[in-house]
């Protein structure tokens, strides 16, 4: 299923320009040291690395991928969040980490991302509406990270906030969902090498719009399981809430694999769309766990599929 994909990537390819600019004061910071992260070879020497776990598919145009997507913040429509994120504030930006790890705090983005292993994730995504994209993601895997904040004995599912700031994210007036959108994995599936902090897409920092500037990526899951605009992760021993479950449990599990044999209630599963074939394109046969199987059924061994939409 995989092809290798190289693409040699700067930092300053991936994160705001004001941030690359202030890398090297940044790294030299005591954030840095509070994650336990060396500062690393000089910003010349860093680059994206090959990843087996690209597919070989050819993805979607950047354009496919930044003008049709849900961010519920900015609207319901798919072209909302090209036309509204641009209100955003990124920089600066700060993800709060805490619950059952050795290192809480708030780090700042520069914080998060430096010293780590970027590689370009050339992934399907799946959306539980029935559409699908390839895109190439660039990012860094979360198990680095939890490794990094050091995950306690106890610690079962990671829990995610995005951020909340209705003057810019003007649907949060609306009562369109509960804000702050949630999420949440089994810590399991957090550790899993799929799992990406992605901070970029093609080789240009992710656009807001995508969920700047850092947001999660499980590929084996149904789209809304990889929330954006990250400004909190907790480490729990319980199963945290997570926004569609809350809304409508009936129609969005907690696992929310990607499965063609279950459908949901109000559509089929078992084909796709992809975007960027027109309205008349092929519907294509979805895999189970959107073609990943290989890497993450052990994760469900013994549960019954069926039951965790």
């Amino acid at each position: 299923m995989a092809g290798r994909w190289k693409n040699d990537l700067n930092w300053s390819d991936i994160t705001p320009k004001a941030a690359f600019l202030n890398r090297r004061q940044l790294m030299a910071g005591a954030g840095a040291a509070a994650l336990g992260g060396a500062a690393g070879p000089a910003l010349a020497d860093l680059g994206a690395v090959p990843s087996e776990y690209s597919t070989d598919m050819e993805p979607n145009t950047f354009e496919e991928i930044t003008s049709y997507n849900n961010f519920y913040e900015f609207g319901t429509g798919k072209g909302d969040p090209a036309e509204y994120a641009d209100a955003l504030t990124i920089d600066p930006w700060t993800v709060t980490i805490d619950g059952m790890v050795d290192k809480p705090g708030d780090y700042s983005f520069d914080d998060l991302v430096s010293g780590m292993t970027l590689e370009e994730r050339i992934y399907r995504f799946r959306c539980v509406e029935a559409w699908s994209m390839v895109v190439p993601w660039v990012g860094f895997e979360l198990a680095d990270l939890l490794n990094r904040v050091g995950v306690q004995d106890g610690a079962k599912y990671v829990a995610f906030e995005t951020l909340v700031r209705p003057e810019e994210m003007w649907a949060q007036k609306r009562p369109i969902l509960e804000w702050p959108y949630r999420e949440g994995l089994r810590l399991d599936e957090a550790m899993n090498p799929l799992t990406i902090m992605a901070t970029g897409l093609y080789d240009e920092p992710m656009p807001k719009q995508n969920g700047a500037p850092i947001r999660l990526v499980v590929p084996w899951k149904y789209g809304f399981k990889s929330i954006k605009s990250i400004v909190k992760i907790s480490l729990t021993d319980k199963e945290p809430p997570t926004t569609w479950n809350m809304l409508q449990p009936s129609e969005y599990g907690f696992y929310a694999n990607v499965n063609p044999n279950v459908d949901h209630p109000r559509w089929s599963q078992a084909t796709e769309r992809k975007v960027g074939g027109g309205l008349f394109a092929k519907r294509v046969p979805t895999q189970m766990f959107n073609g990943y199987e290989e890497e993450v059924a052990s994760l469900y061994e013994g549960m019954d599929l069926s039951r965790y939409y």
